[in-house]
């Protein structure tokens, strides 16, 4: 049986610790969807001057990559609830960063892993730059 492999993400400024988590993700099943963040959702999370990239250029990017077999954007809890409802992931990766919170959702996926950051790598320290 296929095992479906999700993740969910801003990749607002795309550098090799989003591809290195991808990329595991992606060897633990037989696809991977990916839902992104709308730019509402990541300006209300991250502050004004984010995203930097917009939603389409971001979600394009992603769907380029060769691990991934899927991208939606998700606007709401609501709305990311009603997705891996739909999904039924056999596994959910997070970052470890997530350890011990709870994140809508996570309940409808069949199990959670979690991924290190890849350091130094991080979106926030390069636009603090």
């Amino acid at each position: 049986m296929p095992k479906k492999i999700f993740m969910t993400g801003t990749f607002d400024i795309i550098h090799p610790g989003h591809v290195e988590f991808i990329k595991y993700a992606r060897e633990y099943g037989d696809s991977l969807t990916i839902a992104i963040d709308t730019d509402r959702r990541v300006n209300e999370k991250k502050g004004p001057d984010r995203p930097f990239h917009n939603q389409e250029d971001r979600q394009f990017v992603i769907s380029s990559f060769k691990y991934v077999d899927a991208t939606v954007l998700f606007d709401s809890d609501e709305e990311l609830i009603e997705i891996v409802k739909e999904l039924e992931p056999d596994v959910w990766f997070a970052g470890t960063d997530w350890w011990g919170k709870y994140f809508p959702g996570k309940e409808y996926a069949k199990s959670v892993k979690y991924f290190d950051r890849v350091e130094p790598h991080s979106t926030t320290r390069i636009l603090e730059q």
